[in-house]
């Protein structure tokens, strides 16, 4: 089974890279774009290295690989659009 749209999935970095991360969700390869990460966003939270643990959310599983975000506002966006399914 793959990933879908606005689902919730735990997931480990496996590789960095300037635009983003690999992710790994069970066995199914992922990307989070660097601006889909927090630290993009502050400071205070470091960069993503390989081994790292993230709480993230499917933005598109259409994409090869399926892009993912990190950041608590598309995780709640998402935990919305399931909520009026």
């Amino acid at each position: 089974m793959g990933l879908v749209d606005h689902q919730e999935v735990d997931v480990t970095v496996t590789a960095v890279a300037r635009v983003g991360s690999q992710v790994d969700a069970d066995g199914i390869t992922g990307f989070v774009d660097q601006a889909k990460h927090p630290s993009w966003w502050s400071a205070d939270v470091p960069p993503p290295r390989v081994g790292d643990r993230l709480h993230a959310v499917v933005l598109d599983d259409s994409r090869t690989p399926p892009r993912l975000s990190a950041l608590e506002s598309d995780i709640e966006i998402a935990r919305a659009l399931r909520g009026r399914a």
